[in-house]
């Protein structure tokens, strides 16, 4: 018989302490250290000499990074993992250090900075609507430190999922646009389509920026203001949703559903980009995680399952949602026709 498991605090003192995580990789990040290793510089005093930092801080950081797996450590010296050299080396294409400005902002912070009280009250302590506040600046860091980590998923729905049958000019609407990455991959894609992006003003000044970067912008066009009071417009092919839904509750979803329906063609596609949970809310555990960073920074959103955003499309005028597979990450994409 196996032997019976015995009780441990493990798991209790590396959560308690995972702040320190947190606080490593940003460290790391800041120094540029992962970019120092990925130029080959090797043990801690080569480390140290090109960051301009004590060889033995620098020892204490990079073992620690090694220790909870950003690193390799082999006779004194160190190496970049795989997910390190791609995602955290400054010079690779797919870097997404970036993502921490916004992950690390005060806003998301602060949200959890007492959250006893939050699930007392059932809603966010932030004030007045928490990151759905008309104009949060909060968006601005997101648009300008998530971009890169959405360029993949951003092609490969563009590449993949979203196609068209006719070379005939196509329009599509991407609502809280962000970054603008997601409109701008599928503009990149398809030369027939183009693009209006709406979101506040100063958050569409990183999307156009990002457009002209891409060679889109002539093709691109926006829509400052709120996505519940805006006037889209009609006659859209594709209407692009992408993490906007989980902010709010289902009434709302719908509410914002409706509008997207009456601006669409028949037969157009609203497509969707969220964390779907299983039926059982604890998996996949990414997805699952997911939220309680809502329950952290808005009045009332949430992660769905696929039968909850199927009944939300429906009620608001859909004929039918399929579920879509979206490459090794937490996401996935839901392509619901009018």
């Amino acid at each position: 018989m196996p032997e019976e498991r015995q009780p441990s605090p493990e798991l209790f003192f590396e959560t308690a302490n995972a702040y320190q995580r947190t606080a490593a990789l940003k460290a790391a990040v800041e120094l540029d250290l992962f970019t120092a290793i990925g130029k080959g510089k090797a043990t801690a005093a080569e480390i140290a000499a090109l960051l301009k930092t004590p060889e033995r801080s620098t020892r204490i950081l990079c073992d620690y990074l090694t220790v909870i797996g950003f690193l390799t450590k082999k006779d004194g010296r160190y190496a970049l993992t795989l997910d390190s050299a791609v995602f955290l080396d400054g010079s690779s294409p797919a870097c997404v250090s970036s993502a921490l400005q916004f992950l690390s902002a005060p806003m998301i912070r602060n949200a959890f900075a007492d959250l006893a009280v939050t699930v007392r009250r059932g809603t966010t302590i932030l004030p007045d609507k928490g990151s759905v506040t008309p104009e949060n600046p909060a968006w601005v860091d997101f648009a300008r430190g998530m971009a890169p980590l959405m360029m993949m998923p951003a092609r490969m729905i563009a590449a993949e999922i979203i196609t068209f049958e006719s070379s005939a000019p196509a329009k599509v609407l991407d609502i809280a646009a962000g970054h603008g990455i997601y409109g701008i991959a599928l503009a990149q894609q398809h030369p027939n389509v183009s693009v209006t992006a709406l979101d506040w003003p100063q958050v569409l000044e990183v999307a156009k920026e990002n457009a002209a970067k891409f060679g889109v912008a002539d093709r691109y066009s926006t829509i400052a203001g709120d996505a519940f009071q805006a006037d889209f417009g009609s006659g859209y092919d594709v209407v692009l949703l992408t993490n906007i839904l989980h902010h709010f509750d289902v009434p709302t979803c719908e509410t914002l559903l409706r509008k997207v329906a009456a601006a669409l063609k028949p037969g157009g596609r609203a497509v969707t980009v969220e964390f779907v949970v299983n039926d059982d809310r604890i998996s996949p555990p990414g997805s699952a995680g997911f939220p309680i960073i809502m329950l952290a920074t808005t009045p009332s959103g949430d992660a769905y399952t696929f039968s909850e955003f199927e009944r939300m499309f429906a009620n608001a005028g859909f004929q039918r949602s399929d579920l879509h597979t979206l490459g090794p990450g937490l996401q996935r994409v839901i392509v619901s026709r009018k």
